[in-house]
């Protein structure tokens, strides 16, 4: 008995391993397009290319020929083994250009980049980007777009052809209370994704393009909107290197990057573009932009924060776009607002919480979770006033089941606990309340700039090195949606 379970934890090893190898390999081969850059040139971050290359190829290929024989399917159990590691070596292979920069001063910060990167955060450490070279830049956008639709969903198209089932890496991966298949195959629901969201940021960096940006900015950008993760190639986002065409194509993107992308599918493929509008959350979704940039453009125009309707109009557009789909590009410094009329930083500091849509590249919560929180408390009350009435949550017109209901409150509870004990873990490192609080809030949303000593004109790089692994943690469950990374600490996973 005992050696039938070794064989058995033996084989389970190396098909995770394959498939680890496999993806590490793949995140290694793009960083050519870095080195290029940089031989061409002639720019100082060549060594660092040089060596990342090599390195990552040649570990993850080797990993890749001694588990190559590896044969059977992945169980439920694996898919979370894979996906999480997945995240968690990515994003090691992916500092290694970092780390051999001084600019990214020491592991931990060039541990932290990679992260904020691959997890769609947008947080940065870095004091001065506009001094990196050209290949670098190029490389914290890319892994932004490759973290954005997500590792696995990028393997799902080859897995099968290695003969390893799919659909338990995307229920694992995919966010939101459901992960439903766009098409029958899990290859070829992947490859539409894929298609999808290059499409998308093929359009937008020929947009920008044309409204001013050069074509490498254009096309860092575009990366970086569709994936939801705001790294930009200059200090200060989009601040002064905007205009008002740029401005109105972020808040386009960055309100379909927000967006399931099951709806593109509906109605980019099949045409149903009715689809939008029957589906529920969207309409939720739609209504809270609304509603926020209706009440900060009423605000900045109240408090004189801004004169012009239009300025306030266009730049409350870009911020609640920004903060609502965990974008976390700054069209302004909205913290300074908060100073002016107070009341829109407590907006800001709630917005930090709630993220798009489930299935876009969004992280927060995501407003279908907190649209099922208050359809349930709705239902709590209406039970108190009737208390033999059958009254299921429903969400777009389908019965929403108990199991799910209680996996969402639950994942709220872990959400909030996890914010509030890494809230107190900052407080103890001599940080106030404001940026303890949106420094924690803005790493588990993957959101990117906070208020206080991290908001949107500071940095993370005055973190100590403890309070940087601590949010690279925040930051990794955020986007693995708690669950996926908390499974590994249960004993029981790990019992046969």
């Amino acid at each position: 008995m005992g050696r039938g379970t070794v064989v058995t934890s033996s084989s389970r090893m190396f098909r995770v391993l394959r498939i680890l190898s496999l993806q590490n390999t793949l995140l290694g081969a793009t960083m050519v397009i870095p080195l290029g850059i940089s031989l061409v040139e002639g720019s100082r971050d060549i060594f660092a290319f040089a060596v990342a290359l090599p390195v990552t190829l040649l570990i993850n290929g080797g990993l890749f020929f001694f588990s190559r024989k590896a044969e059977g399917d992945l169980s439920h159990r694996d898919g979370f083994l894979v996906v999480s590691l997945s995240w968690i070596t990515a994003c090691l292979f992916g500092s290694i250009p970092f780390a051999l920069q001084p600019e990214f001063g020491g592991i931990a910060s060039a541990v932290f980049e990679s992260v904020s990167g691959f997890t769609t955060t947008g947080s940065t450490i870095l004091t001065d980007i506009d001094i990196l070279p050209a290949a670098t830049l190029w490389w914290r956008s890319i892994i932004q777009w490759y973290g954005g639709m997500g590792i696995i969903v990028l393997a799902l198209a080859i897995l099968p052809v290695l003969g390893v089932g799919g659909m338990q890496l995307f229920k694992a991966e995919v966010p939101g209370p459901t992960a439903d298949k766009l098409l029958p195959r899990i290859k070829d629901t992947a490859l539409a994704l894929w298609a999808i969201y290059l499409g998308m940021t093929l359009a937008e960096a020929f947009l920008l393009f044309v409204a001013g940006f050069s074509a490498f900015d254009a096309i860092c950008h575009a990366f970086t909107t569709m994936a939801t993760g705001g790294f930009g190639t200059h200090d200060d986002s989009m601040m002064t290197v905007g205009n008002a065409w740029t401005d109105v194509i972020f808040i386009v993107f960055m309100g379909f990057a927000g967006m399931n992308f099951a709806l593109h599918f509906a109605w980019l493929r099949r045409g149903r573009v009715k689809a939008l509008w029957e589906d529920h959350e969207f309409r939720v979704y739609f209504g809270v932009i609304l509603v926020m940039v209706a009440l900060f453009t009423g605000a900045l125009m109240l408090g004189g924060v801004v004169d012009s309707f239009w300025m306030s109009l266009r730049q409350s557009a870009f911020q609640v776009l920004s903060l609502v789909t965990t974008t976390g590009y700054n069209s302004a410094d909205f913290e300074a607002w908060g100073v002016e009329v107070p009341a829109l930083a407590y907006f800001c500091f709630l917005l930090l919480f709630t993220g798009g849509m489930a299935g876009s590249t969004s992280g927060g919560v995501k407003i279908v979770r907190l649209w099922l929180i208050v359809k349930l408390a709705y239902r709590n009350l209406f039970l108190l006033i009737h208390p033999r009435a059958v009254m299921p949550v429903k969400v777009s017109n389908r019965t929403v089941s108990e199991e799910v209901v209680s996996s969402v409150t639950a994942f709220l509870v872990l959400y909030l606990l996890v914010f509030l004990l890494t809230m107190a873990a900052l407080s103890f490192m001599n940080y106030d309340f404001l940026t303890a609080a949106t420094a924690a809030a803005t790493a588990l949303g993957n959101v990117g700039p906070g208020l206080g000593a991290v908001g949107p004109t500071d940095n993370f790089a005055h973190l100590p090195v403890i309070g940087k692994w601590l949010l690279i943690v925040c930051m990794l469950l955020g986007r693995l949606e708690i669950y996926t990374l908390l499974i590994l600490l249960v004993p029981e996973f790990w019992r046969h």
